[in-house]
Order: structure tokens, then sequence, then C-alpha cells
């Protein structure tokens, strides 16, 4: 294997060590809620990896382009499913308030 060659799978890697050390989170994200996490922390993270994509694609830097295009979706994902469960959360409690309400109204 030539230099050239263990420096683009060194860097393919790293990348993937990276980027799907961000897959347990969604899943938290899933299961529980993205309550811990600030839009403020996602939004500059989703901006550093966007900045660090552009800088792979001037360089021309493959693997630096694929694992930070796989994070940003992942950052996206993230958002989104954190909006979500809070959506969710506050219809559920919003139902159950009318429950109890209805429950205390009959009897």
């Amino acid at each position: 294997m030539t230099t050239d060659s263990l420096i683009v799978v060194l860097g393919t890697v790293a990348g993937f060590c990276t980027t799907f050390a961000f897959v347990p989170q969604l899943i938290k994200i899933w299961k529980q809620g993205g309550r811990d996490l600030s839009y403020a922390m996602l939004s500059l993270y989703l901006l550093g990896v966007c900045l660090w994509l552009a800088y792979g694609l001037l360089i021309h830097a493959q693997a630096v382009v694929l694992t930070n295009l796989a994070t940003a979706i992942l950052i996206a994902i993230a958002t989104g499913l954190k909006a979500w469960t809070a959506k969710r959360g506050l219809i559920k409690e919003t139902l159950n308030s009318a429950a109890t309400e209805a429950a205390a109204q009959r009897g």
C-alpha cells in the first residue's frame, strides 16, 4: 500500500468514526427526546461541519467531503428529531391534561 493510499484510508476511517459516533445520540433522541441538546449547539456543529465540507470540496479531499456530508445529514436528522419529540411531548401533555380535566368534571 502506498503512502497516498494509506493517507486516504486513515482519513476515511477517522471520518467514519467521528461521523458515526453521533448515531447513538440519534437513538437517544428518538427514545428519550432531545431536551438535553440545544439548538445553538446543533447549529454551531452544523456550521462547523458545513465549513469542513466546503474545505474538503476546495482541496478535493473525498474522505473529508463524504464524512462531513454524512455528518451534516445526521445533524439535520437530530435537529428534526429534537423538534418532533418536543412537539410529541407537548401533544402528550395536552392530552393527559384534557383527560384529567374531563375525569375531574365527571366525578
